[in-house]
């Protein structure tokens, strides 16, 4: 066959595609009679009872035949994970995050993704501006879903203004394709001071709440605004003030939505109730946790997980031998809440001192304010001759994904060697904190 072919990098032990012979450095060619595009024709055609799978190895073509379960993977790992190149965003956001990164840093943190493919993948979220029709057309076909869709605004004119992208205010018409084709989706409105807030925000929350239930949660994020913005538009952050009222609108729609749909439907990112001074919402109002990636309940999650572990470990009895002191650092975000679950570690297990740093974003800009950007460099910097004990946690979250570096390619062993002490990264939920602090104490059953 003359057309695209996909190499495999991995196949999973004991996987089907095991079992068939196919091994990494293998290419796929086909499923059944038909040549594979992208990840969407080779996930839509592999959900069949009966499957023929063409492959080049080695030594020439080999069709292989397989029955199976239909919802059963092959255990095919691809070289490219989306099977074709990834589509960089055609827009020009006025509050775009990676227009507003500092030169030199590794070059995959400059890419700007609007690709479908990766929103149905890994939860990415698209404009639709770089979605064709056949792009649509496909997912509706194919079932695809969740799409998740930054809308940031349902007024057309405002749209194309704020993504600097003059279809940007037609592309909204790809929602009503989507909702007519049963496709589910979800919602973010990254706001912005004094363009789309107050009543803009209102309207764009009654419109989408149009698209419920195909639509199942909306994100309202604030803007992210870095020391890095000379010659961008002019942005400015949200007050104490702003914040209130913008929980306030959005507990106001939710009461709306609750009465009329049995759902919230519209929440307010953690950010907003920290800057507002306000405890988080109770855990039956996120719904089930749509948006934890966008930063909406991860706190009131993360609370809840921590009591729960907490509680049993109490209950198993788990105490220590000898007092120890540790140490935490994390963003200023999240720093009061883990300060509160540090306490209650102490309350419960009295061997226990643990310090929590809140560390300024200097690399970034101040008014960043979530662990995920912190730097290796703010770390070694702020946390210099500060008591840390035994070991210094962090959460895994400041790391590259799967590696030891953070954002500023400095690495964790350069971090403890200018600190002199361990780090222990720990994972993120709850109770993961209780068992990091517990083992980093050596307690034990």
């Amino acid at each position: 066959m003359g057309g695209k072919t996909h190499k495999i990098s991995r196949v999973l032990p004991g996987s089907i595609g095991e079992e068939l012979g196919i091994e990494a450095g293998d290419r796929l060619l086909a499923v059944g009679e038909t040549e594979i595009e992208d990840i969407f024709d080779y996930q839509f055609l592999i959900q069949e009872e009966y499957v023929e799978v063409l492959v080049e190895k080695g030594d020439g073509e080999q069709l292989l035949e397989v029955e199976k379960d239909p919802q059963e993977d092959l255990g095919l790992e691809f070289e490219n994970g989306l099977m074709d190149e990834y589509r960089h965003c055609c827009n020009k956001c006025i509050f775009c995050f990676i227009d507003q990164m500092p030169p030199g840093m590794r070059e995959t943190l400059y890419f700007k993704d609007d690709d479908s493919r990766l929103s149905f993948l890994q939860g990415n979220y698209v404009t639709l501006t770089n979605m064709s029709d056949r792009d649509i057309e496909r997912i509706c076909r194919y079932r695809l879903s969740p799409i998740n869709v930054s809308v940031h605004t349902m007024n057309p004119a405002l749209r194309c203004k704020m993504l600097n992208n003059r279809f940007a205010g037609e592309a909204l018409k790809k929602l009503d394709v989507l909702r007519e084709a049963g496709i589910r989706m979800n919602g973010q409105i990254v706001l912005c001071r004094g363009i789309n807030d107050g009543e803009e925000l209102s309207r764009s929350i009654r419109q989408l709440m149009e698209y419920i239930p195909c639509m199942e949660s909306l994100s309202v994020v604030p803007v992210g605004l870095t020391r890095y913005r000379e010659g961008l538009y002019p942005l400015e952050p949200f007050t104490r003030e702003d914040a209130a009222e913008v929980v306030d609108r959005i507990e106001a729609f939710q009461r709306v939505c609750m009465e009329r749909h049995g759902i919230h439907f519209v929440h307010a990112s953690d950010e907003w109730y920290v800057l507002a001074g306000r405890d988080m919402p109770e855990e039956e109002r996120y719904d089930g946790y749509l948006q934890l990636e966008n930063g909406v309940g991860m706190l009131r999650l993360l609370r809840e997980e921590f009591e729960e572990g907490l509680k049993q470990n109490v209950r198993k009895g788990t105490c220590s031998m000898e007092k120890v002191s540790l140490s935490m650092a994390t963003g200023h975000l999240a720093a009061p809440e883990i300060r509160r679950m540090a306490d209650r570690m102490m309350e419960a297990f009295p061997q226990l001192e643990i310090a929590v740093y809140p560390v300024t974003n200097y690399f970034f800009g101040e008014q960043i304010t979530v662990s995920g950007l912190i730097t290796g460099a703010d770390l070694m910097e702020q946390l210099q001759g500060r008591p840390l004990g035994r070991c210094l946690l962090l959460p895994c979250n400041m790391l590259r994904r799967g590696e030891d570096i953070f954002l500023d390619d400095v690495r964790v062993g350069e971090v403890e060697k200018a600190l002199q002490v361990p780090i222990n990264i720990v994972k993120s939920s709850g109770y993961d904190f209780v068992e990091a602090v517990l083992n980093a104490g050596r307690f034990g059953s």
